[in-house]
């Protein structure tokens, strides 16, 4: 329940403090919307998990994740954005304004609502994953295989997604495993021919991973083989760096009763626009994009996001 306290009334407010989140407070904000911005636990988002930004426009010699989050912290704090930090536990998008209540205390009444509350990737749940996260692990290659260049480098994932990374990979390192728990890849057909033709990728099937090892940063991985079967083994390789292609989890789990969603949980918008199936709702960034999962995307999302809530607050 909600403390028995006074109402905040917004015109715009904004959930997520990543790339898209802080983008749309900036245009929000300098539309004279006066957005409030909730701030998860992870400021900067998914984004945060990196150690160097290379692929934002506008920092030529790389950024750390960490100070281009709070550049654009401060630029949406100069035109007038209100952070809040906090969860939000609760929504009532039924009603106009919308609802939405942090913490199950705090309550905001809203005339637009931008959710850009982004993805999570999905890890394997192995001790050493969190040890050796930003130092070899990483959930992107795209963001981060510039780094591994002529390097020996592992993905891990059977699918669509592992196959495209693999094939990424390939194209920039010495060599790259993939290590597949199944005996088969479960990609499409045109996706596993590229992987099994590349010279560069070599398939491990029916293996999971144990443990990585490394002083201060990933050097290797112990690996199982056919686990629980009579040949079972230990195997290790030498790696540098350790890539999941397992997936993504959008977290958009508290809209779920109001927002429509793919079967993945990613939020569906309209074509050419970042209208929900909700009036004055939209959606920006990873939490409404399973394909691209880019920091400079999410971002032009954001923008997009803002300018379609300033222009619904004036049709009100």
């Amino acid at each position: 329940m909600v403390n028995d306290q006074m109402v905040n009334k917004v015109k715009c407010l904004i959930i997520g403090s990543g790339p898209a989140g802080y983008t749309a407070a900036i245009y929000a904000s300098r539309a004279n919307l006066a957005p409030v911005l909730i701030e998860g636990p992870q400021l900067g988002g998914q984004l945060t998990t990196t150690t160097e930004v290379e692929n934002f426009p506008g920092y030529p010699d790389g950024v750390e994740p960490f100070q281009m989050m709070d550049d654009l912290r401060r630029q949406a704090e100069r035109f007038g954005t209100t952070f809040v930090s906090g969860i939000v536990t609760k929504v009532d998008f039924s009603v106009s304004p919308k609802k939405v209540i942090v913490e199950d205390e705090q309550e905001y009444e809203a005339d637009a609502v931008i959710i850009a509350t982004g993805a999570s990737a999905k890890y394997l749940g192995i001790e050493s994953e969190r040890t050796y996260r930003g130092r070899g692990v990483s959930a992107c290659a795209t963001c981060d295989g510039f780094f591994y260049r002529k390097k020996t480098v592992a993905v891990v994932g059977g699918g669509d997604t592992a196959c495209e990374e693999a094939n990424y990979l390939a194209g920039l390192c010495e060599k790259v495993y993939m290590i597949v728990r199944k005996p088969y890849l479960r990609a499409s057909e045109i996706m596993q021919q590229r992987v099994l033709n590349n010279p560069k990728i070599e398939v491990l099937f029916e293996h999971n991973t144990l443990q990585l090892t490394g002083e201060g940063k990933v050097e290797g991985a112990d690996l199982i083989y056919r686990k629980g079967e009579p040949d079972e083994t230990i195997r290790h390789i030498d790696i540098n760096g350790f890539f999941l292609a397992i997936g993504h989890h959008p977290n958009t789990e508290v809209f779920k009763d109001y927002v429509a969603r793919d079967p993945e949980g990613f939020i569906i918008v309209k074509d050419n626009s970042t209208q929900t199936n909700i009036p004055g709702v939209f959606a920006a960034g990873d939490c409404a994009d399973p394909h691209y999962r880019q920091a400079v995307v999410a971002a032009g999302s954001g923008a997009k996001a803002a300018i379609d809530a300033d222009k619904y607050i004036k049709s009100l």
